[in-house]
Protein backbone atom coordinates (compact mmCIF):
# COMPACT_ATOMS: atom_id res chain seq x y z
CA UNK A 1 0.00 0.00 0.00
CA UNK A 2 1.62 3.42 -1.06
CA UNK A 3 0.68 6.21 1.27
CA UNK A 4 0.81 8.51 -1.43
CA UNK A 5 -1.31 7.10 -4.04
CA UNK A 6 -3.78 9.72 -5.48
CA UNK A 7 -7.16 8.28 -6.62
CA UNK A 8 -6.93 9.32 -10.35
CA UNK A 9 -9.86 7.85 -11.40
CA UNK A 10 -11.21 9.45 -14.78
CA UNK A 11 -14.62 9.95 -14.14
CA UNK A 12 -13.95 11.46 -10.81
CA UNK A 13 -11.58 13.90 -12.01
CA UNK A 14 -13.38 15.09 -14.83
CA UNK A 15 -16.46 15.51 -13.03
CA UNK A 16 -14.64 17.24 -10.41
CA UNK A 17 -12.99 19.64 -13.57
CA UNK A 18 -16.70 20.40 -15.38
CA UNK A 19 -18.35 21.44 -12.13
CA UNK A 20 -15.37 23.67 -11.70
CA UNK A 21 -15.49 25.18 -14.86
CA UNK A 22 -19.31 25.19 -14.97
CA UNK A 23 -19.88 27.18 -11.66
CA UNK A 24 -17.44 30.11 -12.23
CA UNK A 25 -18.34 30.46 -16.07
CA UNK A 26 -22.09 30.66 -14.81
CA UNK A 27 -20.93 33.37 -12.22
CA UNK A 28 -18.82 35.41 -14.21
CA UNK A 29 -21.82 35.51 -16.37
CA UNK A 30 -23.59 36.82 -14.08
CA UNK A 31 -21.48 39.73 -12.53
CA UNK A 32 -20.84 40.51 -15.89
CA UNK A 33 -24.82 41.31 -16.28
CA UNK A 34 -25.72 42.51 -12.78
CA UNK A 35 -23.50 44.69 -10.56
CA UNK A 36 -21.94 44.00 -6.68
CA UNK A 37 -22.23 40.64 -7.34
CA UNK A 38 -25.80 40.25 -7.11
CA UNK A 39 -27.15 36.70 -8.50
CA UNK A 40 -23.96 34.86 -7.13
CA UNK A 41 -22.47 36.55 -4.10
CA UNK A 42 -18.32 36.87 -3.95
CA UNK A 43 -18.81 34.82 -0.46
CA UNK A 44 -20.60 32.18 -1.89
CA UNK A 45 -18.46 31.58 -4.87
CA UNK A 46 -15.58 31.36 -1.86
CA UNK A 47 -17.78 28.85 -0.34
CA UNK A 48 -18.24 27.04 -3.75
CA UNK A 49 -14.35 27.29 -3.78
CA UNK A 50 -13.98 25.77 -0.34
CA UNK A 51 -16.50 23.07 -0.82
CA UNK A 52 -14.48 22.04 -3.79
CA UNK A 53 -11.51 21.53 -2.63
CA UNK A 54 -12.81 19.35 0.01
CA UNK A 55 -14.36 17.35 -2.42
CA UNK A 56 -11.26 16.87 -4.16
CA UNK A 57 -9.82 16.31 -0.94
CA UNK A 58 -11.94 13.23 -0.24
CA UNK A 59 -12.39 11.55 -3.54
CA UNK A 60 -9.16 12.18 -5.24
CA UNK A 61 -6.30 12.38 -2.15
CA UNK A 62 -4.48 9.89 -0.73
CA UNK A 63 -7.00 9.90 2.03
CA UNK A 64 -9.68 7.93 -0.67
CA UNK A 65 -7.13 4.80 -1.13
CA UNK A 66 -6.82 5.09 2.83
CA UNK A 67 -10.24 4.72 3.38
CA UNK A 68 -10.26 1.39 1.69
CA UNK A 69 -7.38 0.21 4.00
CA UNK A 70 -8.46 1.85 7.61
CA UNK A 71 -11.99 2.33 8.60
CA UNK A 72 -11.05 5.00 10.65
CA UNK A 73 -9.87 6.60 7.02
CA UNK A 74 -13.05 5.94 5.59
CA UNK A 75 -14.73 8.02 8.87
CA UNK A 76 -12.48 10.80 7.92
CA UNK A 77 -13.40 10.64 4.09
CA UNK A 78 -17.16 10.64 4.95
CA UNK A 79 -16.87 13.27 7.84
CA UNK A 80 -14.56 15.67 5.22
CA UNK A 81 -17.65 14.78 2.21
CA UNK A 82 -20.85 15.37 4.96
CA UNK A 83 -19.66 18.47 7.28
CA UNK A 84 -17.41 20.57 4.96
CA UNK A 85 -17.73 19.79 1.41
CA UNK A 86 -21.77 19.67 1.64
CA UNK A 87 -22.44 22.73 3.42
CA UNK A 88 -20.04 24.75 2.18
CA UNK A 89 -20.90 23.85 -1.24
CA UNK A 90 -24.60 24.73 -0.58
CA UNK A 91 -23.67 27.86 0.75
CA UNK A 92 -22.03 28.31 -2.62
CA UNK A 93 -25.90 27.89 -4.78
CA UNK A 94 -24.56 25.80 -7.68
CA UNK A 95 -27.55 25.72 -9.12
CA UNK A 96 -28.22 29.30 -9.87
CA UNK A 97 -24.24 29.62 -11.49
CA UNK A 98 -25.37 25.71 -13.61
CA UNK A 99 -27.97 27.73 -15.00
CA UNK A 100 -26.11 30.66 -16.16
CA UNK A 101 -23.25 28.41 -17.82
CA UNK A 102 -25.73 26.95 -19.94
CA UNK A 103 -26.65 28.30 -22.98
CA UNK A 104 -29.61 30.57 -23.61
CA UNK A 105 -32.36 28.08 -24.85
CA UNK A 106 -30.76 25.27 -22.45
CA UNK A 107 -31.20 27.51 -19.43
CA UNK A 108 -34.31 28.03 -20.77
CA UNK A 109 -36.10 24.47 -21.03
CA UNK A 110 -33.97 23.55 -17.69
CA UNK A 111 -35.77 26.32 -15.96
CA UNK A 112 -39.30 25.05 -17.35
CA UNK A 113 -38.17 21.36 -16.32
CA UNK A 114 -37.18 22.32 -13.27
CA UNK A 115 -40.34 24.92 -12.37
CA UNK A 116 -42.65 21.33 -13.47
CA UNK A 117 -45.26 20.28 -11.31
CA UNK A 118 -43.84 16.99 -10.75
CA UNK A 119 -40.61 18.02 -9.97
CA UNK A 120 -41.45 20.75 -7.78
CA UNK A 121 -43.44 18.32 -5.60
CA UNK A 122 -40.93 16.01 -5.06
CA UNK A 123 -38.34 19.05 -4.14
CA UNK A 124 -40.55 20.35 -2.18
CA UNK A 125 -41.33 16.82 -0.57
CA UNK A 126 -37.85 15.85 0.13
CA UNK A 127 -36.52 19.28 1.02
CA UNK A 128 -39.07 19.03 4.16
CA UNK A 129 -36.69 18.97 7.36
CA UNK A 130 -38.04 16.66 8.94
CA UNK A 131 -38.04 14.35 5.67
CA UNK A 132 -33.98 15.72 5.06
CA UNK A 133 -33.28 14.72 8.04
CA UNK A 134 -34.53 11.05 7.61
CA UNK A 135 -32.85 10.76 4.47
CA UNK A 136 -29.29 12.44 6.11
CA UNK A 137 -29.56 9.67 8.81
CA UNK A 138 -30.55 6.76 7.25
CA UNK A 139 -28.28 7.42 4.52
CA UNK A 140 -25.47 7.30 7.55
CA UNK A 141 -26.74 3.77 8.76
CA UNK A 142 -27.77 2.12 5.95
CA UNK A 143 -24.18 2.22 4.56
CA UNK A 144 -21.89 1.57 7.85
CA UNK A 145 -24.53 -1.87 8.04
CA UNK A 146 -21.72 -4.54 7.62
CA UNK A 147 -23.40 -6.05 4.44
CA UNK A 148 -23.85 -2.52 2.67
CA UNK A 149 -20.09 -1.40 3.95
CA UNK A 150 -18.29 -4.31 3.02
CA UNK A 151 -19.68 -4.78 -0.13
CA UNK A 152 -18.77 -0.73 -1.08
CA UNK A 153 -15.30 -2.90 -0.22
CA UNK A 154 -15.38 -5.01 -2.58
CA UNK A 155 -16.38 -3.60 -5.50
CA UNK A 156 -15.75 0.15 -7.33
CA UNK A 157 -19.71 0.80 -8.06
CA UNK A 158 -21.08 0.30 -4.57
CA UNK A 159 -17.90 2.33 -3.41
CA UNK A 160 -18.67 5.22 -5.60
CA UNK A 161 -22.83 4.71 -5.06
CA UNK A 162 -21.63 4.72 -1.58
CA UNK A 163 -19.50 8.00 -1.30
CA UNK A 164 -21.83 9.96 -3.86
CA UNK A 165 -24.90 9.10 -1.29
CA UNK A 166 -23.40 10.17 1.73
CA UNK A 167 -22.58 13.75 -0.58
CA UNK A 168 -25.99 13.55 -1.79
CA UNK A 169 -28.14 13.60 1.45
CA UNK A 170 -25.86 15.71 3.51
CA UNK A 171 -26.13 18.36 0.62
CA UNK A 172 -30.00 17.81 0.83
CA UNK A 173 -29.59 18.07 4.43
CA UNK A 174 -27.57 21.63 4.52
CA UNK A 175 -29.90 22.93 1.12
CA UNK A 176 -33.15 22.35 3.24
CA UNK A 177 -31.79 24.18 6.35
CA UNK A 178 -30.37 27.47 4.31
CA UNK A 179 -32.49 27.78 1.62
CA UNK A 180 -35.44 25.42 2.45
CA UNK A 181 -38.99 25.93 1.18
CA UNK A 182 -39.93 26.54 5.02
CA UNK A 183 -38.40 29.97 5.50
CA UNK A 184 -40.35 30.35 8.40
CA UNK A 185 -38.20 27.73 10.59
CA UNK A 186 -35.66 29.96 11.61
CA UNK A 187 -32.07 29.55 13.24
CA UNK A 188 -33.69 27.96 16.50
CA UNK A 189 -35.46 25.09 14.29
CA UNK A 190 -32.52 24.56 12.39
CA UNK A 191 -30.07 24.15 15.46
CA UNK A 192 -32.35 21.70 16.22
CA UNK A 193 -32.06 19.85 13.40
CA UNK A 194 -28.18 20.09 13.59
CA UNK A 195 -28.07 18.55 17.13
CA UNK A 196 -30.35 15.91 16.04
CA UNK A 197 -27.78 14.98 13.10
CA UNK A 198 -25.39 14.88 15.80
CA UNK A 199 -27.01 12.91 18.15
CA UNK A 200 -27.97 9.95 15.35
CA UNK A 201 -24.06 10.16 14.07
CA UNK A 202 -22.74 10.29 18.20
CA UNK A 203 -25.09 7.40 18.95
CA UNK A 204 -23.16 5.28 15.58
CA UNK A 205 -19.67 6.37 16.63
CA UNK A 206 -20.51 5.34 20.03
CA UNK A 207 -21.70 1.62 19.28
CA UNK A 208 -18.68 1.29 16.93
CA UNK A 209 -16.30 2.70 19.59
CA UNK A 210 -17.89 0.54 21.97
CA UNK A 211 -18.33 -2.50 20.11
CA UNK A 212 -16.33 -5.71 21.49
CA UNK A 213 -16.40 -7.11 17.81
CA UNK A 214 -15.06 -5.80 14.77
CA UNK A 215 -17.85 -4.95 12.29
CA UNK A 216 -16.05 -5.42 9.29
CA UNK A 217 -13.63 -8.36 8.83
CA UNK A 218 -13.27 -7.40 5.27
CA UNK A 219 -10.79 -4.87 6.38
CA UNK A 220 -8.97 -7.74 8.09
CA UNK A 221 -6.02 -8.27 5.39
CA UNK A 222 -5.70 -4.63 4.31
CA UNK A 223 -5.34 -3.68 7.42
CA UNK A 224 -2.81 -6.03 8.98
CA UNK A 225 -1.14 -4.70 6.17
CA UNK A 226 -0.63 -1.59 7.38
CA UNK A 227 0.18 -2.59 10.56
CA UNK A 228 -2.89 -1.51 12.33
CA UNK A 229 -5.36 -4.22 14.13
CA UNK A 230 -8.30 -4.63 13.19
CA UNK A 231 -10.98 -3.55 16.34
CA UNK A 232 -9.01 -1.08 17.68
CA UNK A 233 -9.04 0.63 14.12
CA UNK A 234 -12.55 0.66 14.02
CA UNK A 235 -12.64 1.74 17.96
CA UNK A 236 -10.87 4.91 16.65
CA UNK A 237 -13.02 5.74 13.48
CA UNK A 238 -15.79 5.31 16.46
CA UNK A 239 -14.35 8.10 18.50
CA UNK A 240 -13.91 10.15 15.19
CA UNK A 241 -17.60 9.92 14.41
CA UNK A 242 -18.44 10.20 18.35
CA UNK A 243 -16.89 13.43 19.71
CA UNK A 244 -14.48 15.82 16.88
CA UNK A 245 -17.54 15.05 14.12
CA UNK A 246 -20.33 15.57 17.16
CA UNK A 247 -18.52 18.14 18.63
CA UNK A 248 -18.70 20.05 14.89
CA UNK A 249 -22.66 19.66 15.39
CA UNK A 250 -22.90 21.03 18.79
CA UNK A 251 -20.90 24.19 17.99
CA UNK A 252 -23.39 24.52 14.67
CA UNK A 253 -26.38 24.08 16.65
CA UNK A 254 -25.02 26.30 19.19
CA UNK A 255 -24.22 29.39 17.04
CA UNK A 256 -27.30 28.74 15.52
CA UNK A 257 -29.31 28.52 18.42
CA UNK A 258 -27.74 32.06 19.71
CA UNK A 259 -28.17 33.50 16.75
CA UNK A 260 -32.13 33.23 17.03
CA UNK A 261 -32.07 34.10 20.66
CA UNK A 262 -30.36 37.33 19.47
CA UNK A 263 -32.69 37.61 16.27
CA UNK A 264 -35.99 37.03 18.99
CA UNK A 265 -34.61 39.71 20.97
CA UNK A 266 -34.40 42.25 18.37
CA UNK A 267 -37.96 41.11 17.23
CA UNK A 268 -39.45 41.34 20.66
CA UNK A 269 -38.23 44.84 21.01
CA UNK A 270 -39.56 45.81 17.44
CA UNK A 271 -43.42 44.54 18.18
CA UNK A 272 -43.30 46.25 21.38
CA UNK A 273 -42.15 49.55 20.37
CA UNK A 274 -44.70 49.44 17.08
CA UNK A 275 -47.44 48.04 20.01
CA UNK A 276 -47.31 51.26 21.87
CA UNK A 277 -46.53 53.46 19.43
CA UNK A 278 -49.74 52.05 17.05
CA UNK A 279 -52.03 51.92 20.49
CA UNK A 280 -51.24 55.80 20.86
CA UNK A 281 -50.38 55.18 24.46
CA UNK A 282 -47.81 58.14 23.64
CA UNK A 283 -47.54 60.05 21.10
CA UNK A 284 -44.16 60.73 19.99
CA UNK A 285 -41.31 58.77 19.20
CA UNK A 286 -39.31 61.13 21.46
CA UNK A 287 -40.72 60.07 24.65
CA UNK A 288 -40.62 56.29 23.47
CA UNK A 289 -36.81 57.04 22.92
CA UNK A 290 -36.72 59.26 26.45
CA UNK A 291 -38.31 56.62 28.95
CA UNK A 292 -38.32 53.09 27.03
CA UNK A 293 -35.49 51.97 30.19
CA UNK A 294 -37.94 52.88 32.90
CA UNK A 295 -40.89 50.73 30.97
CA UNK A 296 -39.04 47.49 29.74
CA UNK A 297 -37.10 47.47 33.04
CA UNK A 298 -39.30 48.57 35.91
CA UNK A 299 -38.29 49.27 39.30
Amino acid sequence: MKWATWSLEPGVVAALVVVALLYFRGARKVWRRSAGGRGVRRQEAISFAIGWLALAIALVSPLDAWGRTLFSAHVAQSQVLMLIAAPMLALGRPLVAFLWAAPVKWRRRLIRLVNGEWIQGVWQSITAPLTAWLIYAVVVWLWHAPAFFQAALRSDLVHATQQFSFLFSALLFFETLIYGPDKRMGFGAAGIYIWAAGAQTGALGALLALAPDAWYPAYQQMTAASGARLLEDQQLGGLMMWFPAGLVYVVTGLVLFITWLRESEQTTVQLEEAFLLDADLWRSREWLDTNQDQMFNPK
